[in-house]
C-alpha cells in the first residue's frame, strides 16, 4: 500500500462531493460539498495543496452493466480537467451505486432525503475514496485507471 493522503471526488452536475483518507491511506472521511461552478476544480485542487495529496480519486459513474451514461462523460471531463491542472496523478474508479449507497447509509442514521442533500455528495466521495483504497490494499496495486495530463497552454505544459 503505497502511502499518502488521496483526495476522493465525486461528480455530479449540481455539487461535486470532497473526501480525504489519513496519510496510511486507512480511512476516508469526508471534506465538504461544492456547488459545481467555474472555481470547483480550484477548490478541488486547494484541498490537495493544503493537504499535500500524493493524488485524486474521480468516480466513474458507469452503468450496471458497465457502459457509459449521460455522468460518465461529465466525470471523466471533470477529471480531464484536474489532470490538466494539476501535478498530482488523476485515477477514475468504478463508482456504480455509490451515491445510492450514500443515500441508504444517510436514511439509515435517520436523516430524510431534504435533509441529507448537502452531505449525500461528501458521504458518496467517502464510499468512493474508501473502496478505491481498499482495491488498492487487496491487490496491492493502484485502483482504476490514469487520466493522461493533456497540454494546457495556459500552464506551458
Amino acid at each position: 500500500m503505497r502511502r499518502g493522503v488521496r483526495i476522493g471526488v465525486d461528480v455530479g452536475r449540481a455539487r461535486v462531493g470532497v473526501a480525504r483518507c489519513d496519510p496510511d491511506g486507512l480511512l476516508a472521511t469526508p471534506i465538504e460539498t461544492l456547488q459545481r461552478g467555474d472555481a470547483t476544480v480550484a477548490a478541488v485542487l486547494a484541498h490537495a495543496e493544503e493537504l499535500d495529496a500524493i493524488e485524486f480519486v474521480v468516480g466513474l459513474p458507469l452503468s450496471l452493466s458497465g457502459g457509459d451514461t449521460p455522468s460518465t462523460a461529465d466525470a471523466r471531463g471533470f477529471a480531464a480537467e484536474l489532470a490538466a491542472a494539476s501535478e498530482r496523478p488523476v485515477r477514475l474508479v468504478d463508482e456504480r451505486l455509490s451515491t445510492v449507497t450514500a443515500q441508504r447509509q444517510l436514511h439509515a442514521g435517520g436523516r430524510t432525503t431534504k435533509s441529507s442533500r448537502a452531505v449525500v455528495d461528501q458521504v458518496a466521495a467517502v464510499i468512493i475514496l474508501q473502496n478505491a483504497l481498499d482495491t488498492e490494499r487487496m491487490a496491492d496495486r493502484p485502483p482504476g485507471s490514469v487520466v493522461p495530463r493533456t497540454k494546457d497552454p495556459d500552464r506551458g505544459l
